[in-house]
């Protein structure tokens, strides 16, 4: 077995995946990159939603982002009477996730990381990570590891790191849509015989439509597939628009517990999914993952750069958690919602007026993860296509 040699080993090429080593590569660090898919255009699991906050504070690509979204249609059971609240501000772009992925991963061999697809991280022995990739069985030596490899993060489990133990599942279509005569929406459903736990939805942006449902697995009482199949039949959103006979399926495990408090330890961190870093009401990952990967990143930087592995102490998630508090405590409100008739009697509080103001502010707030670490002024990450 042939052994390689670098700074930081980072598994899992999503969008923490790659940020993280694009920033530490421009750092001067030789960085490792290595993601089990053959290729970053296939198994997408993210609707690709970004906020507001994320669309002001990295350089997306402009030409990978749908039209922006300024309106959030909220149904109860049913969908009668739905709730409309519009902003006068763009708060949500739909990423176009796999030419977005390739744009980001082009940064990041520019910016010097090596890149390895097909590659699987197949766990530690002592001092050396072992991967198994096209050519066979190979180690890696590394200063740190970086487990950006999802929600079941195998990383984690090796640096006896927190896990997520609180994991909705999810599944949605994607496809094609002509342009209508309606603004861009994203329609949320509040329908514990559909999506118990959470939420069905339809983003419908002009360009794409994404129909979604998502909830605790032991709950859907014909299986998430059987859910989403129902929901579709009559989800709103998608008046004249015919659904094609191919579409594009995604699906995944949703971290919804919070920010783990242990995602950091002398051998390395977790970032995205992995270290549970999703809104944990809304189940939004993106703004997440991005602000703790600039977080990670900063903290190893220091730590390889002072030699001391100890400055990995700063990457403390008991302290992000603390910042969750209100969102955790809507969050399992939201969970304890178990028949249709609860989510009613949940949208007559809604449409008074103190109940859209709290909507809006949820919605459209500026509160999202906390700034965990400076920005600095980058260049954007290059062209969709």
């Amino acid at each position: 077995m042939t052994t390689d040699q670098v700074d930081v080993l980072v598994v899992g090429a999503g969008l923490a995946g790659l940020h993280t080593a694009t920033l530490l590569a421009r750092q001067g660090h030789e960085v490792l990159l290595v993601e089990r898919r053959p290729t970053l255009t296939g198994a997408i699991r993210t609707t690709g939603i970004f906020v507001r906050r994320t669309l002001e504070d990295f350089p997306l690509p402009p030409d990978c982002l749908g039209p922006a979204i300024r309106r959030v249609v909220l149904y109860p059971p049913g969908l009668r009477r739905p709730v409309t609240l519009d902003s006068a501000r763009d708060e949500y772009r739909v990423g176009d996730m796999a030419p977005l992925y390739v744009a980001a991963a082009r940064a990041a061999t520019d910016a010097g990381v090596r890149i390895a697809l097909g590659t699987r991280y197949a766990g530690r022995r002592g001092e050396v990570f072992l991967l198994a990739g096209r050519d066979g069985p190979t180690g890696v030596r590394a200063r740190f590891v970086v487990g950006a490899d999802g929600a079941r993060s195998r990383v984690a489990r090796d640096l006896a790191l927190d896990r997520n133990r609180h994991l909705l599942v999810g599944a949605e279509e994607v496809f094609g849509v002509p342009r209508g005569d309606g603004p861009p929406a994203f329609h949320c459903v509040l329908d514990p015989a559909v999506a118990p736990g959470y939420l069905a939805w339809v983003v419908n942006d002009g360009r794409h439509a994404h129909v979604g449902v998502a909830g605790y697995a032991h709950r859907f009482r014909d299986g998430l597939r059987g859910a989403l199949r129902r929901f579709a039949a009559t989800a709103p959103g998608l008046s004249g628009v015919d659904r094609p006979e191919e579409v594009e399926r995604r699906g995944g495990p949703i971290p919804v517990g919070g920010v783990l408090r242990r995602i950091g330890c002398v051998d390395g961190l977790l970032v995205g999914d992995a270290a549970g870093a999703v809104s944990p009401l809304t189940a939004g990952g993106l703004d997440p993952c991005l602000r703790l990967s600039e977080l990670a990143a900063a903290v190893l930087d220091e730590a390889l750069r002072a030699g001391r592995p100890t400055a990995l102490a700063h990457y403390d998630g008991a302290a992000l958690r603390a910042r969750f508090r209100g969102r955790l405590l809507l969050r399992q409100g939201l969970a304890q919602v178990r028949t249709p008739a609860v989510a009613a009697a949940a949208f007559t509080l809604l449409r008074t007026p103190p109940g859209r103001a709290a909507a809006g502010r949820i919605l459209f707030g500026d509160g999202s993860f906390p700034a965990v670490a400076p920005f600095a002024a980058r260049p954007a990450t290059g062209r969709c296509r």
